[in-house]
This record gives C-alpha cells, sequence and structure tokens, in this order.
C-alpha cells in the first residue's frame, strides 16, 4: 500500500539530488520481494520437471514457441518506449513522454491480448489449469505475469493521464522512474518464462 501511494504522488521531498529518493527506493524494495516470489515459482517448476519422466507429458498440446516469440517481441518494444519516455522526461519533453506512454500502453494491452488468445487455443486444445501438472505449472506461472503486466498496464495509464496534465517535469518525474523500473521488471520476468517454458523444453 506504501508503494501505491507513493506511485500516486510527486512532490519535491522525492527528488532527493545525489541520491535515490523514497519512492524510488519502496519501488526498488517492492520488486525485490517480487523477485523472491516469482524465484519460488520458478523452482517449483524446475523441482516437478526435474522429478517427471517425461516433460511435456504425453499428449500436453504443442505450444507454439514462434507466437510465443512474436509476444516477447511486442512486450520487449514495449519496455525500449518506456525507457525512451523516462529519457524523455529527463529533457522536460512532456509531449513526447505522452506519446512514448501511449505507445507502451497499447503494446502492452496487445501482449495482454496475445497470451489470452493463446490461453483460448491451449483450453480448446484441452489445457487447462486442472488438467495435468504442465497446465498447472503453465497457468500459473504465465497467469502470475499476466496479472503483473496488467497492473503494469494500469500504472503505465495513471501515469499517462498525469503526463497529459503537466504534471511531471525534468526535476520532478519520480513516479514515470518507478513505472519504467516495474516495467522492465515484467519484461525480464517473461524472458525468463519464455527460456524456461518455450525454449527448454
Amino acid at each position: 500500500m506504501a508503494v501505491a501511494d507513493a506511485a500516486l504522488r510527486d512532490s519535491p521531498e522525492h527528488h532527493k539530488p545525489g541520491g535515490i529518493s523514497s519512492s524510488l527506493l519502496g519501488m526498488v524494495l517492492f520488486i525485490a520481494s517480487e523477485v523472491m516470489f516469482f524465484g519460488g515459482l520458478f523452482g517449483a517448476y524446475f523441482t516437478i520437471r526435474s522429478a517427471a519422466t517425461q516433460w511435456p507429458p504425453e499428449g500436453t498440446p504443442h505450444l507454439d514457441t514462434v507466437y510465443a516469440l512474436g509476444l516477447t517481441a511486442v512486450l520487449v518494444s514495449s519496455s525500449v518506449t518506456m525507457q525512451l519516455g523516462v529519457w524523455a522526461i529527463r529533457r522536460n519533453e512532456q509531449r513526447r513522454l505522452v506519446l512514448l506512454l501511449a505507445v507502451t500502453l497499447v503494446l502492452g494491452v496487445t501482449f495482454l491480448a496475445g497470451q489470452a488468445n493463446e490461453y483460448r487455443t491451449l483450453i480448446d486444445e484441452g489445457m487447462t489449469l486442472s488438467s495435468g501438472v504442465f497446465g498447472s505449472t503453465f497457468f500459473t506461472l504465465t497467469g502470475f505475469h499476466g496479472a503483473h503486466v496488467a497492473g503494469g498496464a494500469a500504472f503505465i495509464l495513471i501515469v499517462l493521464l498525469r503526463a497529459r496534465s503537466g504534471q511531471f517535469t525534468a526535476r520532478y518525474h519520480d513516479t514515470v522512474e518507478m513505472a519504467s523500473y516495474y516495467w522492465h521488471f515484467v519484461d525480464v520476468v517473461w524472458l525468463g518464462l519464455v527460456s524456461t517454458i518455450y525454449l527448454l523444453r
């Protein structure tokens, strides 16, 4: 709750030259806790996989690696536009920040729509959360990540609305930086998921 409160305000005391602000430090600590959360999920996945005689189990629907890599390209691109937005506001380019945040948001929503489409295809082929150990681990890992992407998109939307009203400047823009930290985090987690689930099968 403290992190969320900090995300919705941007006052001078949150910008201390020569060091990290309290709001950015709060986001770093929050991300550190999320790293441990996903670390536990990855650990459970590899434990289950190492105990299985065949992975994925026989009869598991085929995962479309090319499709997943396409989603990866979308999410990585959104991370690039997010960082370009940070650099823009550091130069006090407020209109460019608004544009780049809007592009980032569209790419994030596109990723979520693509993931929903993949879920629909796999469910139609008989793979669900309760259909077996692979389905359970797949939907748990990607589902939690999708929830984090949705949360990040909501955060970016709030930042975008504030940017449109001119609330950020080159001097005061910690909330933009916080959104970028979180968005890069979900990007990195997805790269780990793609490598683990799609490429290392």
